[in-house]
């Protein structure tokens, strides 16, 4: 069997005839010039064209598992570092020895505060920050606020951590706002490179279909949210190789602990105040903290050097150039369409839920019961259900979209109502395998209502100028939300789970009120996005109502009122017509601002 012939001729390569042949000038004058720089003879344009676009689709996919590990590094050692921190901070005995009477409880309480309290005005700037530094670089900028929080903790004071943890909360909803933007605008650039040929046949400016990239998006966000809910996991290897070493065990830590679970108060009351049984040595802590910060700037690198934009540059420039006055606005005009209306109750809902996961569930029924040696096992059976039910959002290309979203609601309700009846015993083990099955069932639900409510955004809100606009108010709600949680942090546990149980019946009743009022066919009201505003000055790309006119050629397009010709002039030659390039627009429009 013969190998096929390459599909362009090696250059250099001998053909069938002789070598005294190869150096013969062939007939004709101009014979040379076109076997230099004439086309392949086998040329194939199609293939080209379709392996182009493949390596378009493959830098897509490739961009979306950067954006996703990167984001997994970071909140891994952010949420490692922050655990660790805490349990160390609370044991009074490391307070005394290692830091005397600096006040360490006030200072954590000062930096939660700053966590917590800052992305309430996150609604006033994010929009900006993403339209000033554009997509992938608010995204950067944001992981490395994270790295500087982590760096702080090389020197543990006052003016080191408070201001760090105050930065950290001004980039909390700009980081997941540009992230969900970011997912959304590669799956529609997927999209349009899978179908290069249907766009050629479009006209110019004309939009694709709607929903045509809703399959993208789906693959997409589960693909992301499966990466991200790792970072649960990976934040618990601090304490596995590192903390738990020094940890009492639970005969000590709960000794003075009476209820659990729906009778507890606050969190973890009656814990005892000293909780390590040797102090770790600052070597081995400044070890640790250096590999969480190599981590952190790895995150960084990923973002920086394997992420692509997300808008072409003149794409940006037009989101830049409605204004910032009209950016500042926008967010809080699109309150006029109900279905944000609608969905306000299920992002403050996803707000309730991942915090009472960590905090309600992990402490108030699991290390109250069985101790804090036991508490990086029972985050990672939450991390690795949430993780492989990510993958459940793949539903919703077959089923309907509300189904995965109503699933994980069904299920965290079934789950309240058990917690609701439930108080564990604590220090007995026997009832241990129940709060694995729970923290597990409970990501299952935290990765259905995460990725349903990403994944139904960008397919209610498909234009590229108002995506930041809406990721923004979703993830503002959520950080609404941890602040309520975070206020309310003494409150019993009964009244939490009433809390969380009223808010989910209302968000699953609203969004079901919402999807019938879209299938009665009433349209939303959506704020009108100003058009650009290009000012020409130096360097600019050609304006699209102008960009390819050749009936300006004539003379009479940038005439003044002053310079009206008199009489219709001879049209000049064809070969001499042209557009003045953009250099020539900008001295004329200077020009007639002289005037």
């Amino acid at each position: 069997m013969q190998a096929e012939p390459p599909l362009y001729p090696v250059a250099g390569a001998a053909g069938p005839q002789d070598n005294e042949d190869q150096f013969v000038v062939p007939d004709g004058p101009e014979a040379p010039l076109d076997e230099l720089v004439g086309a392949y003879p086998n040329y194939n344009e199609e293939e080209e064209e379709r392996r182009y676009y493949r390596r378009k689709r493959l830098g897509v996919v490739k961009n979306v598992l950067a954006a996703s590990a990167g984001c997994t590094l970071t909140y891994g050692v952010y949420l490692g570092l922050l655990q660790m921190q805490l349990i160390l901070h609370y044991d009074e005995t490391y307070r005394e020895v290692k830091y005397g009477n600096m006040g360490l409880p006030d200072i954590d309480s000062k930096m939660l505060m700053g966590i917590n309290v800052t992305p309430i005005a996150a609604l006033l700037y994010t929009p900006v920050l993403i339209r000033f530094f554009g997509t992938k670089w608010m995204m950067f900028l944001a992981v490395g606020i994270y790295a500087l929080f982590v760096s702080t903790n090389y020197w543990e004071r006052y003016y080191t951590l408070v201001p760090s943890a105050v930065a950290l909360g001004m980039a909390i909803v700009p980081l997941w706002a540009s992230m969900g933007n970011y997912i959304t605008r590669m799956a529609q650039k997927y999209y349009e490179y899978a179908h290069y040929k249907e766009q050629d046949e479009q006209e110019p400016r004309q939009r694709p279909p709607r929903g045509s990239h809703a399959p993208y998006l789906l693959v997409f966000q589960a693909i992301f949210y499966g990466f991200f809910h790792l970072s649960f996991a990976c934040a618990q290897l601090p304490m596995i190789y590192f903390l738990n070493s020094y940890l009492y065990d639970l005969n000590h830590t709960l000794l003075n602990v009476h209820s659990c679970g729906t009778k507890s108060h606050g969190i973890l009351a009656g814990f005892n105040k000293t909780v390590l049984r040797t102090l770790p040595r600052s070597r081995n802590l400044i070890v640790v903290e250096s590999v969480l910060m190599a981590v952190a700037f790895v995150a960084m690198l990923l973002v920086l050097g394997l992420c692509g934009a997300a808008y072409r540059p003149t794409e940006e420039i037009d989101l830049r150039s409605v204004g910032w006055g009209n950016i500042f606005q926008l967010p809080f005009k699109h309150v006029r369409d109900y279905r944000l209306r609608h969905l306000v109750p299920f992002f403050i809902y996803s707000g309730f839920e991942v915090l009472f996961a960590c905090t309600g569930l992990a402490l108030g029924y699991g290390v109250c019961s069985v101790g804090l040696e036991r508490l990086a096992s029972l985050l990672i059976a939450y991390s690795l259900g949430a993780s492989a039910a990510s993958l459940l959002g793949l539903l919703g290309l077959w089923l309907p979209r509300s189904v995965p979203l109503m699933a994980g609601a069904g299920l965290h309700l079934l789950l309240t109502l058990s917690l609701f009846f439930w108080a564990p015993v604590p220090r007995v083990l026997q009832h241990s395998w129940i709060l694995y099955v729970a923290a597990a069932l409970w990501g299952v639900g935290s990765a259905l209502n995460k990725t349903g409510l990403s994944t139904l955004l960008g397919i209610l809100y498909e234009d590229k100028e108002r995506q930041d606009f809406i990721f923004t108010i979703y993830h503002w709600w959520q950080a609404v939300a941890i602040f309520m949680v975070y206020l309310g942090s003494s409150l019993p546990m009964k009244a939490k789970l009433t809390v969380l149980l009223v808010t989910l019946v209302a968000a699953a009743t609203s969004y079901l009120w919402m999807e019938h009022k879209l299938k009665s066919g009433l349209a939303p009201r959506q704020p009108r996005i100003p058009r650009p505003q290009h000012k020409v000055r130096g360097y600019r790309y050609l304006e699209e109502n102008n960009s390819d006119e050749s009936d300006l050629c004539g003379g009479q397009g940038d005439l003044t009122e002053d310079e009206a010709p008199e009489a219709p002039a001879a049209q000049p030659p064809v070969g001499l017509c042209r557009r003045p390039c953009p250099y020539e627009q900008a001295l004329g429009a200077d020009g007639l601002e002289g005037h």
